[in-house]
């Protein structure tokens, strides 16, 4: 074995050592993408509609609006932090800077100005909303494209991904139960803690602490990584703005990425509209208290330690890709049952003392099973990046992920979109007490959103019939990579250069 692939093997299998302290870190960072989406997904269309007042059309299409933005926004980020070069590298600048700028928007989204008409309202929910979004996508996105640098090992980064996720649920749904347990209690002006108005200002303040808190872990906790990780490539000529943009778009002539990002536009579709109605079902159908809905939170925490270590034991021996489908299909089929059996008039009755425990039980398998989906194929996002490397000798993982933020972002914003739909045609209303929701209007939410929900999950699954890559696959592509980066370090150790090239 010549020097150049020694060195090349030395640090691949530091690279695949990681140091706890240095995966809890990249984990945490997690939260503050959780803290953000909970609020955002769950509480932002219910607290400006049922607290404030705005309609749901309003509130639903100013969030969506937010995607035009994701649009221009997160492609540059992508691509800035490919070819960034500092002494802190090229992702961690970013993460860094957007610490504050994203817990100070985070807190004020929850202090709307008074006086304003509804469109005035909606203009501001658009902008606060645009600007959240943003600042997290500069941690987000770079950290996510921090996974393949940090090792190149195919079933490490199953599990690197899946300590991600169990941080993203922690954040989501420990951050959401506490909440609901903390600051949404029941008083007796609110028998419903989640239409308090008081409760949602320490809601802000709670979540932007926890949101500053985990990007700074992460950017400091990963910080020592930096010299091991690849670095930008120093640039040979100036790149016009076209150029930053073939590169930008690039992504999309990959035929591995078309289909996690058909997959991904219907799946975080599903999970936007689910997860802004899913207060609703709980306070109007299964008239459950804030005590009852914080214990329910619980159960996608269970759900992702489920999730962790059985992800990377599928994925092993189901492949990535038939993991992700089997696992989302079946899991939105579970996870639908309670809904389509209370229509069906076959579900435990409001109060009856099986009725929290079950949907604990079908909750937290459901979770299970889509965690497990989401994981694999953030996984087999990562193994897109050497693919991509191998035709091109371009390692655009920020394109990659950036792409993949936008659509999950856009995806989930339109989710939010349709669940106003979903609320508009069934007819609910506005700032109305769940004592007065009658029968049929429980019956029209539930059939306009149970089709909806199903549909969306099994067209996305569709789309990864499309995915290529697989384990042998990959492999081959990491090797024909450090063929290659050892021809090269080879060729420089023969023109008389020693340092070692850039990663």
């Amino acid at each position: 074995m010549t020097g150049a692939a020694a060195m090349l093997d030395d640090q691949t299998t530091s690279e695949g050592q990681l140091p706890r302290s240095t995966r809890l870190a990249y984990g945490f960072g997690a939260i503050s993408i959780g803290v953000k989406n909970a609020a955002f997904s769950s509480y932002l269309l219910l607290f400006y509609n049922q607290v404030i007042g705005v309609p749901a059309a309003i509130v639903s299409t100013a969030i969506a609006l937010t995607l035009l933005v994701d649009a221009i926004a997160d492609p540059f980020i992508g691509r800035l932090s490919d070819v960034t070069r500092s002494r802190w590298g090229r992702r961690h600048p970013y993460i860094f800077a957007s610490a504050l700028p994203t817990a100070f928007f985070f807190v004020i989204a929850w202090f709307p100005p008074s006086g304003l008409t509804d469109m005035q309202m909606g203009i501001w929910i658009f902008s606060i909303a645009a600007l959240t979004r943003v600042s997290i996508s500069m941690f987000e996105i770079p950290s996510s494209a921090m996974n393949p640098e940090l090792t190149s090992d195919y079933a490490q980064r199953t599990r690197l991904f899946s300590l991600r996720y169990w941080f993203g649920y922690a954040g989501t749904f420990g951050f959401t139960a506490f909440s609901l347990a903390v600051f949404f209690v029941a008083t007796p002006d609110y028998p419903i803690g989640q239409l308090n108005p008081d409760g949602y200002h320490r809601f802000a303040l709670a979540g932007g602490t926890l949101i500053l808190l985990a990007i700074l872990v992460c950017a400091v906790g990963t910080r020592k990584q930096v010299q091991n990780m690849r670095q930008a490539d120093v640039p040979t000529h100036k790149t016009s703005i076209g150029g930053h943009l073939t590169e930008m778009f690039s992504a999309f002539k990959h035929k591995a990425f078309l289909a996690i990002f058909g997959f991904g536009v219907f799946k975080y579709t599903a999970i936007g509209l689910s997860s802004a109605t899913t207060l609703y079902f709980s306070t109007y159908v299964f008239d459950l208290n804030s005590g009852q809905i914080a214990l329910l939170t619980f159960d996608s925490l269970v759900a992702a330690s489920i999730a962790a270590p059985l992800a990377p034991w599928f994925s092993a021996r189901f492949g990535k890709r038939n993991t992700s489908m089997a696992m989302a299909f079946f899991g939105i089929l579970l996870g639908v049952s309670p809904l389509a059996l209370t229509y069906l008039g076959l579900f435990f009755p409001v109060g009856h003392p099986l009725l929290v425990p079950t949907l604990f039980l079908v909750g937290a398998l459901y979770g299970a099973m889509i965690a497990t989906s989401l994981i694999n194929t953030s996984s087999m996002l990562a193994d897109v990046v050497e693919d991509h490397a191998v035709t091109t000798g371009k390692h655009a993982a920020g394109v990659f992920f950036s792409a993949s933020s936008f659509m999950q972002q856009c995806s989930t914003g339109f989710g939010i979109l349709v669940a106003g739909m979903v609320l508009t045609a069934s007819g609910f209303p506005e700032k109305v007490s769940p004592a007065d929701v009658t029968l049929a209007m429980e019956q029209s939410l539930l059939i306009h959103y149970i089709p909806a929900s199903i549909g969306l999950w099994t067209i996305g699954c569709l789309f990864l019939f499309f995915y290529p890559i697989t384990e042998t696959l990959h492999r081959a592509n990491v090797a024909r990579l450090r063929a290659t980066e050892a021809e090269a370090l080879e060729q420089t150790a023969r023109d008389g250069g020693f340092s070692r090239p850039a990663r």
